[in-house]
């Protein structure tokens, strides 16, 4: 199967995939570089996600997109929508649904693109798991099982995330907060689950399309 992992990171949920040809694409060098390091078999792209998925989506049979979340989150919105603050309002990142309006009209094979439960209503209907909303093209199961860790709690957050995600963040050396990106990694028991469900609906439709012609 090939995979397009879009907005790679750390590639949080791409951990426990097997049997499959990934590329990779990260704009952060040291992530990239990292991300190369932890799974030296993918092809790894440093470039603008929106714009790579925009001219390779063809050359894929799933694809896996995780927009910036922060500009859609409940948690920024709370910070920002205090004026004492001096965290500033900023405008929703809309890259998010051009990616589903155009995955759903254009990509033939399947596809998932992930976010947080934002502020506001969903713009485009979505699949709610645990913490966070799913545009997909299939359906998800009940329980995809996403596990549990508190965030932003105590001097010893990173830790936990570095054991939680079976990773040391702390190779780190971008511009990015370590924090951040250990908050933002998605989990890697989400990710082998979902993929699971992919593989599972591609051999029904296999299935159903031989019967056709049996």
């Amino acid at each position: 199967m090939r995979i397009l992992n879009l907005y790679a990171c750390l590639g949080g949920n791409r951990y426990k995939w097997t049997d499959c040809e990934v590329t990779a694409v990260e704009l952060d060098t040291e992530l990239a570089r990292l991300y190369q390091e932890r799974f030296p078999n993918d092809k790894v792209i440093i470039a603008d996600a929106h714009q790579y998925l925009l001219d390779h989506y063809k050359e894929f049979d799933f694809i896996w997109s995780s927009p910036p979340c922060p500009t859609h989150s409940r948690a920024r919105f709370w910070s920002s929508s205090n004026y004492d603050t001096t965290t500033q309002p900023v405008y929703p990142e809309m890259e998010l649904y051009q990616e589903v309006i155009f995955l759903e009209h254009y990509f033939k094979g399947k596809y998932c693109v992930e976010n947080v439960i934002p502020y506001y209503e969903p713009l485009i209907p979505a699949q709610k798991r645990g913490r966070h909303l799913y545009w997909c093209n299939f359906k998800l199961p009940n329980d995809v099982g996403e596990r549990s860790i508190q965030i932003g709690a105590g001097a010893d957050e990173v830790k936990r995330l570095c054991e939680f995600h079976d990773y040391d963040f702390y190779k780190y050396r971008g511009g990015q907060r370590i924090d951040k990106i250990a908050r933002n990694l998605v989990d890697y028991e989400v990710g082998v689950i979902i993929l699971k469900t992919v593989r599972n609906v591609l051999m029904d439709n296999d299935v159903n399309q031989i019967g056709l012609f049996a």
